[in-house]
């Protein structure tokens, strides 16, 4: 997370799963029971002032020494659901990725490679002690990845404009577990009933595999974080990509591939657009 965070946030968007308290077992269960009725809960800012802080020192902090005791915190059904942070262990995904994305005198200007290296090793010594951890919240950069569109509906949409100088803006989905998994499945049979296996097939598979790991009275969210910042708000208003999905996939599932290329042609227009930004900043 701190790596992602110090090259190429705000400009990111997430995906995160908040479990009910009952998916904890003690102590945790206790800790996050007394976390949510703090009254100066942290916000998706504050993650991120954190995460930038750790590239002050010299060299940088590539990962932090310590796990996140932090959470979102939402309700859901009058049920408090809390999405760990686990900064630490994001940090060391999000290293494993960084280079696809640079050039290596790129990469090793912002981090060492003996910071690189320390932190590799210090990933592998933790995952050989907690093998079956895995992240709350997952990231990716200038888009939103296709397949995280599926598990939402377009009436589950929230965009708030955050006024006239555009501070505060948020777009976003939540939905139930249950609902998440039952359009992520049937996306998937549609798919592999009328095209060859591809990115978003295999894309569904793996998302899939990871919400199965989470409480089924779960809520997911998808967040545009970052990128509500870098579209103008005629850009965020007229943005209905899960409406564009869903419709998509309904045109396959009876037969019309003329209206899903149609549909998936506005999709991959608008993100194409707002990845060609990357290139250009």
């Amino acid at each position: 997370m701190s790596v992602v965070s110090s090259v190429l946030v705000p400009y990111a968007s997430y995906l995160r799963v908040y479990e009910p308290l009952a998916a904890f077992r003690e102590p945790e269960r206790g800790h996050w029971t007394r976390y949510a009725q703090r009254a100066d809960l942290p916000t998706a800012q504050d993650e991120l002032r954190r995460s930038l802080a750790d590239l002050v020192p010299t060299p940088p902090v590539a990962v932090p020494v310590h796990e996140s005791g932090d959470a979102f915190v939402a309700l859901l059904d009058g049920v408090v659901c809390v999405c760990p942070w686990r900064t630490r262990m994001r940090g060391w995904l999000a290293m494993s990725e960084l280079g696809g994305l640079f050039p290596a005198t790129v990469l090793d200007a912002v981090l060492p490679p003996v910071v690189r290296g320390q932190a590799a090793a210090d990933h592998e010594r933790w995952a050989e002690r907690n093998p079956d951890a895995r992240p709350w919240i997952r990231t990716t950069v200038w888009h939103v990845p296709v397949r995280w569109f599926v598990l939402f509906d377009d009436e589950e949409r929230e965009y708030v404009t955050g006024g006239a100088a555009g501070d505060g803006r948020l777009l976003r989905y939540r939905t139930p577990m249950v609902q998440a998994r039952r359009r992520l499945a049937r996306a998937l049979r549609t798919l592999r009933e009328t095209v060859d296996e591809g990115p978003l097939t295999e894309g569904l598979v793996e998302v899939g595999r990871w919400l199965e790991e989470f409480h089924p009275r779960a809520m997911v969210e998808l967040d545009y974080g970052g990128l509500v910042h870098a579209l103008s708000g005629e850009q965020l208003a007229a943005d209905r990509s899960a409406a564009d999905v869903a419709e998509g996939i309904a045109a396959l599932r009876s037969g019309d591939s003329d209206a899903a290329g149609v549909a998936y042609g506005r999709l991959a227009d608008r993100w194409r657009a707002v990845r060609d930004l990357q290139s250009s900043n």
